[in-house]
């Protein structure tokens, strides 16, 4: 496992350097095609970590997912997910923050995949930047993935979920898709081995905000959500 997984790290430097690099040169390109052209790094690093640490996975509900944009609220266990969901939803952009960007390299090529990036010492006002770049986003076509609970939370734990995902889904009248998922169990948060098995995905039907408050949108969300963690990640 050791030797697996100091291979998938040394590809992952290396794949990581070469689309940091065709990421800067398509700068001038619109966001939706240059976010399909970027996105290649994920499919090369999900494809890396099947092949040499044997890590693959499995989604069910893809038939959840509505037409139009959304909101993506998912539970935040590890990189994998952050990763992976460029492969399994539609064009999406991520909130988070900003400090992410000033990464030489990494974060060079996330810049370019249009990420909504706050402030989080704003307060009040990195709600109104998120709905301000989140609009903007949507137009363009968009979803919208925020992890709801703010920061990666490990195997069988639960954090509080804050209610800025679904506000922004309310300001801009689009649906919430709740997901869970057990990639924890084998791409843990900050771990260098990565422990061979198959990561479960599990989509939910879309929320929809209308007439509802941002709190009892991200409520729905969190109830869901947990119910399916408590079966994909047992005590």
């Amino acid at each position: 496992m050791f030797f697996r997984s100091l291979a998938f790290t040394s590809a992952l430097v290396l794949v990581t350097l070469f689309y940091s690099s065709v990421a800067l040169a398509l700068f001038a390109l619109r966001p939706r095609p240059r976010w399909r052209v970027v996105s290649g790094w994920a499919r090369a690093v999900i494809w890396l970590s099947r092949v040499l640490t044997g890590i693959s996975y499995q989604v069910e509900g893809l038939e959840h997912l509505p037409k139009e944009p959304a909101v993506i609220l998912s539970k935040h266990q590890s990189a994998w997910e952050t990763i992976a969901f460029q492969l399994i939803f539609p064009p999406q952009v991520q909130v988070l923050k900003r400090e992410l960007l000033w990464i030489p390299f990494f974060g060079w090529g996330l810049a370019q995949m249009s990420p909504i990036a706050i402030d989080r010492s704003r307060g009040s006002g990195a709600l109104k930047q998120m709905a301000a770049q989140g609009a903007k986003r949507v137009a363009q076509g968009f979803w919208i993935l925020i992890y709801p609970e703010g920061t990666r939370i490990g195997p069988g734990k639960r954090g509080k979920y804050h209610v800025g995902g679904a506000w922004v889904a309310c300001r801009l009248g689009i649906p919430v898709v709740p997901v869970a998922h057990n990639a924890g169990l084998y791409w843990g948060k900050n771990e260098f081995l990565k422990r061979p098995g198959q990561i479960k995905v599990r989509i939910g039907e879309p929320i929809y905000p209308q007439g509802m408050k941002p709190e009892t949108v991200t409520a729905k969300a969190e109830e869901w959500i947990e119910a399916r963690m408590a079966e994909l990640c047992p005590a």
